[in-house]
């Protein structure tokens, strides 16, 4: 079918499934945005940034599954994506962008709005082409689509010269894809799954170490299969929240940094770790050297540079998590036959570390709201259906930790490049994708700041997204770490929110067409909660005002091992430095010295 290169581009996404597009036009992608407005099976979304286009497609992707799309101009606007592209990037999230660059013969001469944004993303994306031939239009989105959602997902960018997209072309569907070399492993070897099922049956104190990839690969339901099949606990990382019911028993929490007692306990004292889509990130691990020292190490991943990169694999297995989990099952079920270890000694002591350690906090001493009774109830209140998108920062750990996670894909963050700004349109997008699905943005007061424009696009586009700031008037993860390393100089950390109250977020919600309400008492709460989630016809923003010195605890701070992990601010280690793997007796030992100085109360406010 005779057609322009732009014609062609938006015949492609319609063909691949795309329903949105979030972007800003500009000269050298305009071509492209004609034909769009004819389109009746594509949506553009017009943002306001196109940071908050990169972060709004991640946030459909994440909650979807599906490839997210977003579009820019050549030079400024293309640059401007880096940051969500190198996003996601390292959340392994499949997203498609597509910019526009100066026309062919103007390439390399420094032109007005060039800039070369393939060679600027080559580290950060999964794979990246410049297009010059219109001809060439529908094969390379075809093998982005492709490319960012097989195998391990990622981002892909399609860099379309100005006249390739203002020439006559012909559109041929479906074209021919050119990916030599490029066939991901799916199916796992039968030998090594076999040898992992025989380290499963007889480990005395296994753990299921579940990252992100279980999510990727819709490997949820099986993994809750092997989970009670073997009665192994599992710990759900940053990225997996949500991959397995936080209500499960089986279930003892999310490891790393600011991860459960028993979470990073379990780890640290495991024979076995059978690590399914994860990669060993070094807030799970803390100090490389001291992790997990005596187990051995079942390492399942889709990524073959991802296995033995940071810890040595003992049995590496190479394959999607579902197929993986899959055959798991059946020979784990073949293996049992023969006996399994009696894994009650290991639950015993799981569970007095649970018991000791629970998630709590304390209320401020001044009277100020706390915020993780806040965080808590937003998801009592919207409950285990809603979507929670969160920041970067201590509300991004406040909320892991204290929104019960039941099901997959209703938890979405910035893991691995810890991006602030990320909540609002990724919240965003995640609406779009899930119309009749809450979505809680959970943002900091320092998040909130760097892409709220984004909330007159959801005004004017009609996507009621639901915005809590945490307002504690401070960058608060800085702040904390200034506290407890750094002898309490604050430098640069307080950002007026609450002293000046610039801005007035509620005054600044209505003046983008939102609905604005401020929370500053425990009996505030509830009301306003329960009053946004009435609200579904325009987005609602929220002031928690909060105190300025609430932390997150436990953490195991940043070059340490995990046996060193802390309960409370000034206390000393739980576990003994000069002992990797302190017993059960030993860390019940610290409790008494970690509650005599002040650690957070036992339980949670409610």
């Amino acid at each position: 079918m005779p057609m322009t290169g732009a014609q062609s581009l938006v015949r492609a996404l319609e063909e691949v499934g795309c329903e949105v597009v979030f972007g800003i036009p500009g000269g050298a992608i305009l071509p492209a945005y004609d034909p769009l407005l004819d389109s009746t099976r594509v949506r553009h979304v017009l943002v306001r940034h196109e940071q908050g286009a990169g972060h709004a497609a991640t946030g459909y992707a994440q909650a979807t599954g599906k490839v997210g799309v977003c579009m820019a101009t050549s030079g400024p606007g293309a640059t401007n994506l880096i940051t969500p592209i190198a996003d996601a990037h390292m959340d392994s999230v499949p997203i498609v962008a597509i910019t526009g660059q100066v026309a062919g013969p103007l390439i390399g001469t420094d032109a007005f709005q060039e800039a070369d944004i393939t060679g600027i993303t080559m580290p950060v994306t999964k794979h990246n082409m410049l297009v010059t031939d219109a001809t060439e239009i529908p094969r390379a989105i075809a093998e982005a689509f492709h490319l960012a959602s097989t195998g391990r997902p990622g981002p892909v960018l399609v860099d379309i010269a100005k006249d390739a997209l203002q020439a006559q072309t012909t559109f041929t569907w479906p074209p021919e894809l050119k990916l030599p070399g490029y066939r991901p492993t799916t199916r796992p070897h039968g030998k090594q799954i076999r040898e992992a099922a025989k380290l499963i049956c007889s480990a005395k104190q296994p753990v299921l170490y579940v990252g992100g990839g279980v999510l990727k690969a819709d490997a949820s339901t099986e993994l809750l299969e092997l989970a009670e099949l073997t009665g192994i606990p599992v710990v759900t990382t940053l990225m997996a929240r949500g991959a397995f019911p936080d209500s499960h028993p089986q279930h003892v929490g999310m490891p790393g940094m600011h991860g459960t007692v028993a979470a990073v306990a379990a780890m640290q004292k495991s024979d076995l770790l059978v690590t399914l889509g994860a990669r060993f990130d070094d807030r799970v691990t803390g100090q490389l050297a001291s992790f997990a020292p005596n187990a051995a190490i079942v390492h399942a991943d889709i990524d073959p540079a991802e296995i033995s990169k940071n810890r040595r694999a003992d049995v590496p297995i190479v394959g999607d998590c579902k197929e993986v989990i899959t055959e798991l099952i059946d020979a784990v079920r073949a293996e049992r036959q023969s006996g399994t270890a009696d894994l009650g000694p290991w639950w015993t002591q799981l569970d007095e570390l649970r018991d000791t350690y629970p998630l709590g906090y304390d209320w401020p001493a001044d009277g100020s709201l706390s915020p993780e009774y806040v965080i808590e109830r937003i998801g009592q209140i919207a409950g285990p259906e809603a979507i929670y998108a969160a920041g970067v920062g201590q509300h991004q750990m406040w909320a892991a930790q204290f929104v019960r996670y039941e099901k997959p894909r209703t938890w979405l963050n910035s893991g691995g490049l810890g991006t602030m700004g990320y909540a609002v349109p990724a919240a965003m997008g995640a609406k779009m994708a899930c119309p009749d699905t809450v979505v809680w943005a959970i943002d900091g007061d320092g998040c909130f700041q760097m892409t709220n424009q984004e909330l007159a696009t959801c005004a004017i586009e009609n996507i009621p997204i639901k915005v809590a700031i945490i307002n504690n008037g401070n960058l608060g993860m800085v702040r904390q770490w200034q506290n407890l390393f750094y002898s309490e100089r604050y430098s640069n950390t307080e950002l007026g929110t609450h002293k000046h109250r610039i801005p007035d977020f509620t005054l600044l919600a209505e003046a983008m067409g939102c609905v604005g309400l401020r929370a500053e008492s425990k009996d505030d709460v509830d009301r306003v909660i329960k009053q946004a989630m009435e609200i579904n016809d325009q987005p609602v923003v929220i002031d928690f005002v909060v105190g300025a010195d609430a932390q997150v605890w436990p953490m195991v701070a940043a070059g340490t091992g995990n046996d060193e992990i802390m309960a409370a601010r000034n206390i000393r280690p739980l576990f003994d430095g000069d002992e990797l793997a302190p017993g059960v007796d030993e860390i019940a030992a610290a409790t008494a010295q970690v509650q005599a100085q002040g650690a957070p109360a036992k339980g949670t406010e409610s």
